[in-house]
């Protein structure tokens, strides 16, 4: 059995921050929350920072904090097509559901339906960036305002990326971060909220403690990451049906508790590394473009101003995504098809859902027509060249 497999997304875990995680994991030393709450507050701009259990909590505790804000009871606005977790977040707070289509071109709203969900009552909207890809985050800006509504930013996939000049993670009154597996910059779990101007003073439960069990099962883990998170072994763990890994499936969602001080303590450790890993994604980008013979066909548009951080490399195939099956290289290099389904054919979704769309034709294309490719440095120069050889094929 070959047992190299590219991973789909990596955030890099070093062995450094794998002891750091365990030393702050059994209370040595200061708190590193603290720590990491400073660093968040300095380069996100943010006066507070809450930083919880995931970035679906943060996400979640983010949507209850804007619904605090009304006195009526809010409709939560999320884009069809976007990470099955922004959808437990929501499901999380308990609020009705609202459903706004996407724009395959660029992976941002279609402020068409944006406009139609928001005349129909929505107050609270959910803006998640995919793959790193940034939107223009301004004409949303003057629409919600136009409704009175409040801008939710999730940048969970948005680590180096920016727009004008700005980290994602900074556009709006409350943003959020993840620290997850896949998220770029990585503590091995964990999320944040960081909250501007009148959104940071805003009365709130403060989050209870994580159980003693969740500090272990962080440094699992990390560990885990370490060892397995490399091509060489990745096809071991890839194999095994029952871990699930490259699938996308719905987590019900928990009560936000607060970060674990070994998911805090790791995240400050590999800061750096996640750093470099940011700048050779973009630099891998920018050799899969210049192999395209048409990107204006294939790729996302990025809008000016705006620099993608390229967690993954997204590309819209003119045929279905099923035809990633006929090369059978292309999942041992990483490619994948985006998620499987828009957020309005799940369940749970479905059942708390409202507002003037029950269709969504931008985020059905984008089920059946959008492939990610990896970028991180664990390609080789030959597996990039592959890699783009493929998407050439896919997206023709």
């Amino acid at each position: 059995m070959a047992f190299r497999h590219q991973l789909a997304a990596y955030s890099p875990v070093t062995a450094g921050a794998v002891l750091s995680g365990t030393s702050g994991a059994f209370g040595i030393g200061a708190d590193p929350r603290l720590d990491l709450a400073g660093v968040l507050s300095h380069d996100y701009g943010a006066d507070e920072v809450v930083l919880c259990g995931s970035g679906t909590q943060a996400l979640q505790l983010a949507i209850q904090i804007a619904a605090c804000r009304r006195a009526d009871e809010s409709t939560v606005a999320l884009p069809a097509f976007s990470c099955f977790d922004v959808a437990a977040a929501a499901v999380g707070a308990g609020l009705p559901i609202a459903l706004y289509d996407i724009d395959p071109v660029t992976l941002g709203p279609d402020a068409a339906s944006l406009e139609r969900t928001l005349a129909a009552g929505a107050r609270i909207c959910v803006i998640a960036t995919l793959y790193g890809v940034p939107c223009d985050f301004e004409p949303l800006e003057t629409l919600a305002t136009a409704y009175g509504a409040t801008l939710i930013e999730d940048a969970a996939q948005g680590h180096g990326a920016s727009f004008n000049g700005r980290p994602l993670g900074t556009l709006a009154q409350l943003s959020t971060l993840s620290f997850g597996r896949g998220k770029g910059w990585t503590g091995g779990s964990g999320g944040a909220l960081l909250l501007r101007g009148s959104a940071a003073s805003i009365p709130r439960q403060v989050l209870r403690a994580a159980p003693w069990g969740a500090e272990l099962r962080g440094i699992a883990v990390l560990l885990a990451q370490w060892v397995l998170g490399r091509p060489g072994v990745y096809g071991l763990p890839r194999s095994i049906p029952a871990l699930k890994l490259g699938e996308t499936t719905y987590h019900e969602p928990r009560p936000p508790v607060a970060m674990t001080r070994v998911a805090s303590k790791a995240a400050l450790a590999n800061r750096a590394a996640s750093a470099a890993e940011g700048r050779r994604r973009r630099e891998t980008a920018r050799h899969i473009l210049a192999a395209l013979p048409t990107p204006g066909t294939m790729t996302v548009r990025i809008p000016p101003g705006a620099e993608a951080g390229y967690l993954r490399f997204p590309i819209r195939s003119t045929r279905s995504v099923e035809r990633i099956g006929s090369h059978p290289a292309a999942r041992r290099l990483g490619l994948e098809r985006s998620y499987p389904c828009t957020l309005g054919d799940l369940d749970v979704v479905r059942r708390r859902l409202v507002g003037p769309d029950s269709s969504w034709p931008g985020a059905e294309s984008l089920v059946e027509r959008l492939l990610t490719a990896p970028t991180h440095s664990l390609l080789t120069d030959s597996e990039r060249a592959a890699v783009a050889a493929i998407l050439c094929d896919l997206g023709s």
